[in-house]
């Protein structure tokens, strides 16, 4: 059982950067963020495969996040920059236990969230 603890949220201004971190108990393969704003549906953001050789993002964040880990601290990272008010949202981090994880049904453990609110 692993367990995931997030942290870095908070208020920022929009146009600023705000650097997320993912901190698990043990070794994960495979690692992801997504988001949850309000009344929408969870939403794939970024993934790592294992090593941090496979990088993915979705398409309106690929050009302002940046994705990265740390197996020797056992953490992931999600460095957010040119932050949006539309970026407003619950921030999740993921492993899975495959080392390229692709679907959300992937990822078996999941961290309680921290919260992003970026305004205008």
């Amino acid at each position: 059982q692993v367990q995931l603890v997030e942290s870095g949220g908070g208020l920022v201004e929009a146009g600023g950067s705000l650097r997320l971190s993912c901190a698990a108990s043990g070794r994960t393969f495979g690692m992801g963020w997504f988001r949850q704003a309000p009344g929408k549906e969870r939403e794939f953001v970024a993934r790592i495969s294992w090593n941090g050789g496979n990088r993915d993002y979705a398409d309106s964040m690929k050009d302002r996040f940046t994705i990265s880990r740390d197996n020797y601290k056992n953490t992931a990272y999600l460095q957010m920059n040119a932050l949006k008010p539309e970026d407003t949202a619950v921030y999740y981090c993921a492993a899975s236990e495959l080392r390229t994880p692709t679907l959300q049904a992937h990822y078996r453990y999941w961290g309680p969230g921290t919260q992003v609110v970026v305004s205008s």
